[in-house]
């Protein structure tokens, strides 16, 4: 059954029993994953999956229900438990179904085509036997993984919205295991797309050889340089406090604080639903609501908090379209899309120079457990570069941030 006969089916039992405003949203994708360990593939999965949602107001409250099961019956039933749903519904939030934007942007991605499963397989051997070749230390424990995905996305409303996307990305990894001497070290890199995934052995072993021979260093207070990807980590780590929904519920630092500097004057953090370098992009929320770019920091002043419909209806402010849905059976949740701290001026060697003295960290351990979003608070164990007079002056390891 595909998905505009299952939309009928729940529009007519829907009026079927009175209801006059609710909202169907479907998914469904396909996907090919091989990972790799010593020479052969260790795992692999590959499979298509669809599902739908119908979510409706009834008695003052919002109910939904959800089903991958595409037959008519289970489709009626589905209209019945997400009004029952809704009857036993307790919280305040306010019952919202939208209506639709004036306007809608384009986006400007081209879905790829989905590789063949033989092509995944080959490329995740291919990145494997190549980490092997790039250093005779290259060890047990080393890794290669491929995978793609294709999705698609419907949204209907009961008040005429209707509205489609489809995304489709892929990526590859390798984590190098060396052991020289008896001393062993990792390194991984990683890349969205596969257009440079040539290029992940040679990067993932220099940065486990670099490692080799670190040394602990001296407890004080430094100055230190982050390592992009170690950035990427913490902005995902601590996202959460820039959630509307948060603030209100008294789980945020920055509850009442839009206005005021509560960063460096150097950073603008942004939000980029339809960013150009990325493969998941999105005219719309999982609510219908036209999305857009936003600078949320901007030049270390707060100058927005992220919200969706019913979490905007209660703080007096107008949705920024962050309400995301992950799948068909989410509810929605207030997400960023392309999250980002804008670049600055300066090359890696440059920042290097203008601090002289201080560490480079590279690696951030245990984020999930030393990292606490609601307080702020984070212990985290780390390595890195020693830097001295501007250049890197041997690899560090064993000291909490």
């Amino acid at each position: 059954m595909n998905f505009e006969v299952a939309r009928n089916i729940l529009e007519n039992e829907a009026k079927r029993q009175g209801l006059e405003e609710y909202e169907i949203y479907y998914t469904a994708s396909e996907g090919v994953n091989a990972e790799t360990l010593k020479d052969e593939i260790s795992s692999f999965s590959s499979g298509n999956e669809a599902g739908i949602s119908f979510r409706c107001i009834a008695h003052g409250h919002v109910g939904s229900a959800a089903t991958e099961l595409f037959d008519e019956d289970e489709l009626k039933a589905l209209v019945t438990r997400a009004a029952a749903n809704a009857s036993v519904i307790e919280n305040e939030e306010p019952a919202i179904i939208f209506g639709g934007s004036e306007e809608y942007a384009q986006k400007d991605h081209v879905v790829p085509d989905m590789p063949s499963v033989a092509e995944v397989k080959k490329l995740a051997l291919d990145l494997q036997k190549k980490t092997y070749e790039a250093n005779g230390a290259v060890t047990e424990g080393t890794q290669s993984g491929v995978f793609t995905n294709i999705s698609s996305y419907e949204l209907v409303n009961s008040k005429g919205l209707r509205l489609s996307n489809k995304i489709g990305f892929s990526g590859a990894f390798v984590q190098a295991v060396v052991n020289k001497d008896g001393e062993a070290s990792d390194g991984f890199d990683y890349t969205v797309g596969l257009d440079n995934a040539e290029a992940l052995p040679l990067r993932a072993v220099e940065e486990s050889m670099a490692k080799l021979g670190a040394k602990t260093v001296e407890s004080g207070k430094y100055s230190i340089i982050l390592d992009g990807k170690q950035m990427r980590a913490l902005l995902s780590t601590f996202c959460s406090v820039f959630s509307g929904k948060k603030a209100i519920q008294g789980l945020s630092l920055l509850s009442g604080k839009v206005g005021e500097a509560i960063a460096s004057d150097s950073v603008t953090i942004v939000d980029d639903p339809l960013y150009g370098d990325s493969p998941v992009q999105t005219s719309f929320d999982g609510e219908g609501v036209a999305t857009y770019k936003k600078n949320v920091v901007e030049n270390g002043v707060l100058k927005t908090l992220l919200y969706d419909l019913a979490t905007a209806e209660r703080a007096g402010v107008t949705t920024t379209a962050n309400g995301q849905r992950g799948s068909y059976a989410q509810q929605v949740s207030i997400e960023p899309f392309c999250f980002y701290i804008k670049q600055g001026e300066l090359t890696e060697d440059q920042l290097r120079q203008k601090m002289g003295d201080g560490l480079y960290v590279t690696e951030l351990k245990g984020l999930h457990a030393g990292a606490n979003a609601v307080t702020g608070d984070f212990s985290i164990e780390s390595a890195g570069f020693l830097v001295k007079n501007g250049q890197l002056a041997g690899a560090v390891k064993g000291f909490t941030v």
